[in-house]
């Protein structure tokens, strides 16, 4: 599905998230605070373009997917970047490898939440980050409700008109809708055995940012 995507992967982002995308990655990269010396794991980057600010401030970062046809978009767009293919459930990389392992809109996407959290865990240093950005639930009731409506009824009808796979994008709608709140997924974080879980939201809760460590 998401090599069927690729090529306008971004366009399509931007376009349905009405540009609020780039303004979530930059806070995002802000949370992280990438600098020389820190090695970064950037899982489901896609084409790279959550790896980008942060390779541009200095770090080392993988931009890591599952999908073969984001990895080529993103190396035709960031030849510079070292793209690796890698299942988000069993990564190729050894234990305690990195400062921080982030996941940019991906977590949601994978075949076992759980599985995933924990195999960042085993790459991440003792003392290290989980960063999570993923679409959560509006915390305002009636904002809450006009989100709904749009993600169920309009963003489908813009992805038939913009996009040459608009069931990824139905898909899209329908995941977000059935993904757990902000509580929730930080309860799933912790017992993948992650500590000091806290979040941060961004557009009134459209999306949330997690945050939390691994013991030292």
């Amino acid at each position: 599905m998401f090599d069927g995507v690729a090529k306008r992967y971004d366009f399509m982002n931007d376009l349905l998230s009405l540009g609020q995308t780039k303004a979530w990655r930059k806070k995002a990269t802000a949370i992280i605070a990438p600098h020389s010396g820190m090695k970064i794991l950037d899982i489901a980057a896609g084409t790279g373009s959550s790896s980008r600010p942060l390779a541009d401030a200095g770090a080392e970062v993988i931009p890591a997917d599952f999908s073969q046809g984001m990895l080529d978009a993103g190396k035709k767009r960031h030849p510079d970047l070292n793209f690796t293919l890698a299942d988000a459930l069993n990564l190729p990389f050894k234990e305690n490898e990195f400062d921080v392992t982030t996941i940019s809109f991906g977590l949601r996407n994978t075949h076992d939440v759980t599985k995933a959290l924990q195999e960042a865990l085993r790459v991440t240093k003792p003392g290290g980050r989980l960063v999570v950005v993923e679409f959560s639930h509006p915390t305002n009731k009636f904002f809450r409700n006009v989100y709904m409506k749009y993600l169920m009824g309009l963003l489908p009808k813009v992805a038939r008109k913009f996009s040459s796979n608009p069931d990824a994008y139905i898909y899209l709608a329908q995941s977000i809708r059935a993904w757990p709140d902000q509580e929730q997924l930080a309860e799933k974080i912790k017992a993948a055995g992650w500590g000091s879980v806290a979040w941060q939201n961004f557009t009134f809760g459209i999306v949330a940012v997690h945050i939390a460590f691994k013991d030292a």
